[in-house]
């Protein structure tokens, strides 16, 4: 689908990235990724890259809201990590798994991410909390989906600021301030309140009008 959301997000960890988890919120980050997917499911495709942090948020939120979110989701997971996918990926029908490149992290991450973003096309870039990872995403994203929305929650803290920074958003006051994360995921993707949520992709209306609920 061509309005798919990517989503960047990651808990900062103070041993290996101290300068982004001193600014880091994980309560924001948590409530922030859990509002993202009560924002979307249903109604756009969520990509990611799986994260031992993020990927069981996800589920759990999905399973809260009794929605079959085995179509609305794209998760890629390199191989490189093989003996370490957690439990939770097992609860996504919708797995992509991308080489390991020589056994190396970095070239395996980035052909990851490289898969993602040739494969998909996206409406906008969601980034949440996070370490260099995460700039890394953002230049990647930005090479090969240019001109498409950039959305770092700032008040998430982590890597999210320094993407404020290099995409000039740093003082906008919305992704600053704003705590209601479900109003500003409404708002920043443009997805009305009124849209229902469908079972799958093929099911969803092309017209967006044609998404909103009927009224008698």
């Amino acid at each position: 689908m061509s309005n798919s959301i990517f989503l960047s997000a990651s808990v900062p960890d103070p041993k290996r990235a101290p300068e982004f988890a001193d600014s880091s919120n994980s309560v924001a980050i948590t409530s922030a990724v859990r509002a993202l997917i009560h924002v979307t499911l249903g109604r756009r495709v969520l990509v990611w890259g799986g994260h031992p942090a993020i990927t069981p948020m996800i589920k759990v939120v999905a399973e809260e809201m009794g929605v079959d979110y085995g179509k609305w989701v794209k998760l890629y997971q390199s191989k490189y990590f093989e003996d370490q996918f957690p439990e939770d990926n097992q609860a996504f029908k919708n797995i992509i798994h991308t080489e390991n490149i020589e056994n190396d992290l970095k070239k395996s991450l980035l052909h990851m991410r490289e898969r993602m973003f040739e494969e998909n096309t996206f409406k906008a870039a969601v980034f949440i909390g996070g370490m260099g990872g995460i700039i890394e995403e953002l230049n990647l994203f930005q090479k090969h989906q240019p001109d498409k929305d950039i959305i770092p929650v700032i008040s998430t803290g982590g890597a999210a600021l320094k993407v404020a920074e290099l995409t000039n958003n740093q003082s906008d006051n919305e992704l600053c301030y704003e705590l209601d994360y479900v109003r500003l995921f409404h708002h920043r993707l443009g997805i009305s309140t009124r849209e229902e949520r469908f079972p799958t992709p093929d099911e969803q209306p092309d017209k967006v009008e044609d998404r909103y609920w009927k009224r008698d």
